[in-house]
């Protein structure tokens, strides 16, 4: 099964079980529908968990408070770990946005035949995400809506537009 983490957990709050989580998503409102979700206990080590009540804070994190946590020490042995969601559980991105973990590992290539390596690493940032292609040279851009030529997850294959590459692309020699 493929899962997405979509919070970080930080820590006790209160004595009732509930845990403070940094969301690691851009919609915060997903956490108030939110009930069935995975613990990821260790890399590849998932366990289900039902979500009783999850709450915003105004620091924009948020307190969850998971079925049969009720001390303190329970929601401690939560911290460091990630809150998680199947595949059929993600958001649904509107057409042209891709989750960042379907990105890692594509092809990478121009329009003018060239294969630049794969994707390496995505950086989100405040404008746009940006891109780092590892392949004979580490390739940095921007994720400009004129840049992509192509995007094919299924395939694992994105194609850049040759000439704004040229424009917006860095090359690391």
């Amino acid at each position: 099964m493929d899962y997405f983490r979509i919070g970080l957990f930080l820590r006790p709050h209160g004595v009732r079980g509930e845990i403070k989580l940094l969301p690691l998503t851009d919609d915060l409102s997903r956490f108030k529908a939110l009930s069935e979700a995975y613990i990821e206990c260790s890399e590849g080590c998932y366990r289900g968990v039902h979500v009783h009540s999850a709450r915003i804070q105004n620091d924009n994190s948020v307190i969850v408070l998971l079925e049969g946590f009720t001390t303190v020490e329970d929601a401690e042995r939560c911290r460091d770990k990630y809150l998680c969601v199947d595949r059929a559980h993600a958001v649904k991105l509107p057409d042209g946005a891709y989750f960042v973990k379907d990105i890692i590992g594509c092809r990478v290539e121009s329009t003018d035949g060239t294969s630049l390596g794969a994707v390496e690493d995505v950086y989100e940032t405040t404008a746009n995400d940006v891109y780092v292609v590892r392949g004979e040279r580490k390739l940095s851009f921007p994720a400009l809506k004129k840049l992509f030529n192509r995007v094919d997850i299924n395939e694992k294959r994105i194609v850049l537009n040759t000439d704004v590459l040229s424009e917006v692309g860095f090359f690391e020699d």
